[in-house]
């Protein structure tokens, strides 16, 4: 089956438990010429609906009656039939300790209460991105398919988006490493032409790391991208000043990738 290629083609699955923000957030989706819009109260009924029929998308909020939105995505992520269903979270949720772990699971968006029109379709057009390959870097002679590109970070289901993201975008070959030394290794045995890293990972973070490509790999000028859901700026504004093309908030908007690969690979 093809995917979507418009917000009004997708089928979307909502997860809320007030019956009053479901019609303000169902109304909001019809507004945007989103037809398709299914509705579930708790996230035992979401999984049963999921793999009855599944949807193009999953639009959650955080607290549901007998799990959390955590719970709901780390079980899709689990269940190989629907590990690849993009994720929505809404949320009013602002602690960085909680919202960690969907970020590190590979969602395409999180939205706070209370969200305008305008961000909940920006949203969805990131879930578009996601699901659609995107040929124009090739169209235009640009040779993704000789990129040879390191990702790395602690989360396998981060590292499966991130690989997801830049294969839709035309790249073919990969490296993965769950830390900063595994990465290290690599880069002491293999030539890469990008290294995409997460900043929060065990035994060597990813400032530790790019300090190490700058000061120590013979691959000192190799192009770093961050892709983190760190909040630090003393942090970020080291990462930046260590020489990096990008630092990307997770989740990141493809699109935001798609424009640094563009930059990177016309110089």
């Amino acid at each position: 089956m093809l995917a979507p290629t418009s917000i009004h083609e997708l089928s979307l699955l909502l997860v809320e438990p007030s019956a009053t923000q479901a019609k303000i957030i169902a109304g909001l989706l019809n507004g945007l010429g989103v037809a398709g819009v299914a509705t579930v109260p708790d996230g035992r009924q979401a999984l049963a609906a999921m793999a009855a029929e599944p949807p193009d998308l999953v639009l959650s909020s955080m607290y549901l009656p007998d799990m959390t939105g955590t719970d709901l995505i780390l079980s899709m992520r689990s269940d190989a039939r629907l590990a690849d269903l993009p994720f929505i979270l809404i949320s009013s949720e602002n602690r960085a300790q909680v919202l960690d772990p969907v970020r590190q699971s590979g969602v395409c968006a999180i939205l706070p209460k209370p969200f305008s029109a305008d961000k909940l379709a920006a949203a969805l057009h990131t879930t578009l991105d996601w699901l659609n390959a995107d040929e124009s870097l090739e169209a235009a002679g640009l040779a993704l398919d000789e990129l040879r590109v390191l990702v790395v970070d602690d989360s396998p289901m981060a590292r499966k988006f991130i690989r997801h993201v830049l294969e839709n975008l035309g790249v073919r070959q990969f490296i993965e490493a769950g830390n900063g030394v595994e990465a290290a290794k690599v880069l002491e045995e293999s030539a890469v032409d990008l290294v995409v890293t997460d900043y929060n990972m065990p035994e060597m973070d990813g400032q530790a790391l790019i300090e190490h490509i700058r000061g120590r790999s013979w691959q000192k000028s190799v192009p770093v991208l961050m892709v983190t859901s760190e909040t630090n700026a003393g942090r970020l504004a080291a990462v930046h000043n260590l020489g990096v093309v990008g630092v990307c908030d997770k989740p990141f908007e493809p699109a935001t990738v798609k424009s640094l690969l563009r930059q990177l690979l016309s110089n």
